[in-house]
C-alpha cells in the first residue's frame, strides 16, 4: 500500500499540465505555437487576422490591461461616482433583467493598443469578453514629431493631425512639443498615454457625456495616423515610427515545450 501511493500522486501532477496546454485552432495560432511567426509584428506584415486572444498573449507578455470609467453610480440629480461597469436593464413581465457593460483597454505603452467592449448579465463575464475583444482588436499606432515647435525627430508625439467621429462626438488630435504633456479628457488620456503616446493636444465637439463614443471617436482617429499615406520625405523629418521602437522577438521555443509537456 506504501508504493501504491506516490505512483497515484505522479499521475495526477503529469495530468493536470497536459490540460493547461493551450491548443489553437486559427492557422495563425498553429504558427504561432509551431514557432513560425516569433513576433506580433510578423502578423501585421504578413496581413494576418487575429482571432484568439491567447496568440497576443504569447506575442507580447509585456502587454498592460486597464478597464475605462464608462459608467456610473447612482447618485443624488446623478451625481454618481464613476465607475468601470455601466449597468443597464430591460423591463419585462418577470420583472428587470439588468445588464453590465464595460470598456477594456490593452497596449504595451510602445505603439500597440486595443480596445474591447463586452456586456454580460454579470461583471465578470462582461470584463473577460471585454478583455478578450481588446486583444483580438489591437493594432499599431504611429507616433512621431509632428509639432513645429519641436523639430526632435522623436517619436514622442502624433506626427500630424487626425480627426475622428462618432455619433456626435467629434474628437481631434493634434501634436505638441516635447515635455507639454497629454492635454485632453481624463479617459482619453488613459488610451494615449497606453499607446505610447506623450505629447497630445486634443479638442472635442458633441455630446461628451457618453464616454463610449468619445472613445471610439479616439480610437478612430489613431487608425488615421496608419492608413494615412506618408512620403520618405514627412517620414524622415518627422520621425515617424509605427509601432514599436525596437521590436524584438519574444518567443521561445513554444512547440519544444508543449513536446516535452
Amino acid at each position: 500500500m506504501q508504493e501504491e501511493e506516490p505512483t497515484q500522486k505522479e499521475e495526477v501532477k503529469k495530468e493536470q499540465p497536459q490540460e493547461q496546454i493551450w491548443k489553437p485552432k486559427s492557422k495563425l495560432g498553429k504558427m504561432v505555437v509551431a514557432g513560425e511567426i516569433t513576433s506580433i509584428e510578423e502578423v501585421f506584415e504578413k496581413g494576418l487576422k487575429i482571432k484568439e486572444s491567447k496568440i497576443v498573449d504569447i506575442l507580447m507578455p509585456d502587454l498592460q490591461t486597464d478597464l475605462l470609467l464608462i459608467g456610473q453610480a447612482k447618485g443624488k440629480f446623478g451625481g454618481g461616482q464613476r465607475r468601470v461597469f455601466r449597468q443597464t436593464q430591460k423591463k419585462t413581465k418577470e420583472g428587470n433583467k439588468p445588464k453590465f457593460s464595460t470598456l477594456a483597454i490593452v497596449g504595451n505603452k510602445d505603439g500597440f493598443i486595443g480596445i474591447g467592449f463586452g456586456k454580460a448579465k454579470e461583471t465578470v463575464p462582461a470584463r473577460e469578453k471585454a478583455l478578450r475583444n481588446a486583444k483580438i482588436g489591437i493594432f499599431k499606432v504611429a507616433r512621431g514629431c509632428g509639432s513645429w515647435q519641436c523639430g526632435c525627430r522623436t517619436p514622442h508625439s502624433i506626427p500630424f493631425k487626425v480627426e475622428g467621429k462618432c455619433g456626435s462626438v467629434k474628437i481631434k488630435l493634434m501634436p505638441a512639443p516635447k515635455g507639454k504633456g497629454i492635454i485632453c479628457e481624463k479617459e482619453v488620456a488613459k488610451v494615449l498615454q497606453m499607446a505610447g503616446i506623450k505629447d497630445v493636444w486634443a479638442k472635442s465637439y458633441g455630446q461628451q457625456r457618453i464616454k463610449l463614443n468619445l472613445i471610439r471617436a479616439t480610437l478612430q482617429a489613431l487608425h488615421k495616423t496608419v492608413s494615412a499615406k506618408k512620403t520618405q520625405q514627412q517620414i524622415d523629418n518627422l520621425g515617424i515610427i509605427e509601432g514599436r521602437v525596437k521590436p524584438k522577438p519574444v518567443i521561445e521555443n513554444i512547440a519544444e515545450e508543449n513536446q516535452d509537456e
